[in-house]
């Protein structure tokens, strides 16, 4: 994948052709994306099977040195094309084991008044990314990019699956934007976003079918933004188009700037669209991590792997030296490695206090992940510890503190807007933490954009609507399925996802008999901790389920890995049903759950995973007292006949057996 990042020099070496559009394709000749020029403009265009993808959408940055893209000169340009072989290994994504390849393209091009810059395109089979490579000339170095005129332009008819950016300055002690609004589903093109603002990445538009042909369905995002550019979104749509939108000024109150400040030569974050005929063949994909590379090397050994929290069901009462270590004994019984100590744990328990339980921690095999309030200064926060990450001085002392006491890491809260200099503070916590040995979690938190393979201690962003939810208002309960059918396909396609769910309780409180109903069954929640991706996974449990909930169901929460080495998803439709699979070393996990108002039936062919006539564990809701069933099924014998299953509204669906 180096050779995507070629040196500029040799961009510009390249052999002069005549000004005709250029077309790269994927290597199995299904994708094409077309870099057009007419009068002195720049546009990027996609088919796929020959159908349009992305209709011509413009291209180009407007900054303080001028504009590029809109304004080029027509003349001669510069083109390289490369077959890239793309091989990596990256135990924290949904794939541990990448190996691919994919055809390059760069175009060199030049203003009007003789600025030179460079597009790059990437063309995989089902996926395309592209940005901007502004390089210097004469003296000046330090720039400001005002607005960017990337444009998509989807076909007529084409639906969406979007969350809406919120207002600034909003939410929970204006804590927000924070990637926790609701996604629609199916929703035409020119409604409105809910605030006005926009939708948040990552975007998912279905194209409808066309003489007979399949739906073409397209998930757009963004990967490698990190602490020289900003973080972006799209706008509402407008005049047949949705355009790449830079944050708010007024996030974060009103601090930093909310255009990126680069120095030349440059180049901006990939806008990345995965592309196939099923939404299933757009969340296998892994252009997120394909065209960014490590910023830093580590030298630290992490590990992964399940933990308890008391702050989901028990709140903030249960940040205190009793309760924390009822839940470490809760982490051991399970087997666990963490436990999650939340806000306030400076007044409640107390540095000296929290020297002590870390050592009754490992004592019993458990490490800690201590929380962490991002800073105070822009919001209005009062969960402490504050005004300690957003330092260097500060953190640095405080990670050293960590270490000593041998916590595992750190989950660091409420950043609240996607600003530069936001993005340089999620970097510089990053790469603090690595040279103390500490893993990080990000909550009220940006979307991660190729950051697992950018900084080897990241472990997880929030940036959904998450657990917590399901607390706070019955409505999400009562939602808990359609969402959980949504963010295999969108959120968490591009990027790991703590959603720190999986609820044994029937009940949202301490005591399991008050507070909201959770509307699914105990194995829609097993499910759930196989359809939802992240290397930490903190599950909702409480120490009364070790005695209240089924003893299968805990089984099940005990072994369920949270590294994957392969994904597939066989069937589904977002916001309706899913069917996924993943595979940990040599074991398959297929999870199913259902969203829709009537019961699903479903013809799993499973030969792939399994083998015909294997015997597999299959948990499933027993259709007369919906409790767990777990029988040991042997799958069809014959070739090519396939499992009838049968999932109730809120249900789910779980098999587990060795690989074929």
């Amino acid at each position: 994948m180096n050779k995507v990042f070629t040196s500029l020099a040799l961009l510009l070496s390249s052999c002069l052709c005549s000004f005709a559009d250029d077309v790269v394709s994927s290597p199995d000749g299904r994708l094409k994306v077309s870099v057009e020029y007419d009068k002195g403009s720049l546009a990027l265009a996609a088919s796929y099977d020959g159908r349009p993808v992305l209709l011509p959408s413009a291209l180009g940055l407007k900054t303080t040195f001028g504009s590029y893209g809109d304004k080029i000169k027509s003349e001669p340009v510069r083109r390289m094309s490369e077959v890239l072989n793309i091989d990596y290994k990256l135990d924290r994504i949904k794939q541990s084991a990448v190996k691919k390849s994919a055809n390059f393209l760069s175009v060199s091009l030049e203003t009007s008044d003789g600025r030179p810059f460079v597009l790059e395109v990437v063309a995989e089979d089902n996926a395309l990314a592209f940005r901007y490579v502004l390089l210097k000339k004469g003296e000046t170095v330090g720039i400001r990019v005002e607005e960017e005129l990337t444009e998509f332009r989807f076909p007529d008819g084409t639906t969406t699956f979007l969350s809406p950016q919120s207002d600034p300055m909003i939410g929970w002690k204006r804590t927000k934007p924070s990637y926790e609004e609701e996604y629609s589903t199916d929703r035409p093109m020119n409604e409105k976003s809910q605030y006005g603002r926009g939708y948040v990445f990552p975007c998912l538009f279905k194209i409808p079918a066309a003489d007979k042909q399949p739906n073409i369905w397209a998930l757009l995002s963004e990967t490698g933004v990190d602490s020289r550019y900003c973080a972006s979104h799209i706008s509402d749509f407008k005049d047949g188009a949705y355009r790449i939108a830079y944050p708010m000024p007024e996030e974060n109150n009103g601090d930093g700037s909310a255009i990126p400040g680069i120095a030349l030569p440059a180049a901006t974050p990939w806008r990345t669209l995965a592309v196939g005929t099923s939404p299933a063949v757009v969340a296998e994909q892994t252009i997120t991590w394909d065209v960014v590379k490590p910023l830093f090397e580590t030298t630290k050994n992490y590990d992964y792997g399940c933990g308890t929290w008391s702050w989901i069901l028990w709140q903030d009462n249960s940040i205190n030296m009793k309760d924390s270590k009822t839940f470490v004994d809760l982490a051991q019984s399970m087997g666990y490695k963490f436990v999650l100590i939340d806000s306030f744990w400076d007044r409640n328990i107390g540095r000296d206090g929290m020297r002590e339980l870390a050592a009754y921690a490992a004592e019993r095999g458990v490490k800690l992940f201590v929380w962490y309030s991002s800073s105070g200064y822009w919001n209005d926060i009062v969960q402490s510890p504050t005004n300690i990450m957003d330092r260097a001085i500060s953190r640095k002392a405080e990670m050293k503190w960590l270490n000593e006491l041998g916590v595992a890491g750190i989950k660091v809260d409420f950043f609240g807007g996607d600003k530069q200099e936001t993005m340089r503070l999620y970097e510089d916590i990053l790469s603090d933490a690595n040279d103390h040995g500490l893993m990080v979690v990000f909550h009220g938190a940006t979307l991660p954009r190729g950051w697992e393979r950018m900084y080897p201690n990241y472990v997880g962003s929030e940036a959904v609507l998450a657990s917590e939810n399901l607390i706070f208002n019955q409505h999400y309960c009562d939602d808990e399925a359609r969402i959980t059918t949504l963010h295999p396909f969108i959120r968490n396609a591009v990027g790991c996802m703590e959603f720190g769910g999986s609820f044994m309780n029937k009940r949202m409180n301490r005591g399991n008999d008050g507070g909201n109903y959770r509307r699914t069954t105990d194995v829609f929640e097993l499910a759930q901790a196989v359809l939802f991706q992240n290397p930490i996974q903190f599950f909702a449990l409480a120490p009364n389920n070790l005695t209240d909930a089924p003893k299968v169901c805990m089984d099940f929460l005990r072994a369920v890995p949270t590294t994957w080495d392969e994904t597939r998803i066989i069937d589904g439709y977002p916001g309706k049903y899913i069917v996924l699979a993943r595979r940990h070393a040599d074991k398959w996990y297929v999870a199913a759950v259902n969203a829709e108002k009537t019961p699903l039936s479903l013809n799993l062919n499973l030969e792939d995973f399994f083998g015909a006539g294997a015997t597999v564990s299959l948990y499933s809701d027993d259709p007369k007292s919906g409790d767990v069933s777990l029988v040991s099924q042997k799958l069809p014998t014959k070739k090519g006949k396939s499992l009838k299953v049968s999932l109730p509204t809120g249900g789910g669906l779980v098999i587990v057996g060795l690989q074929k």
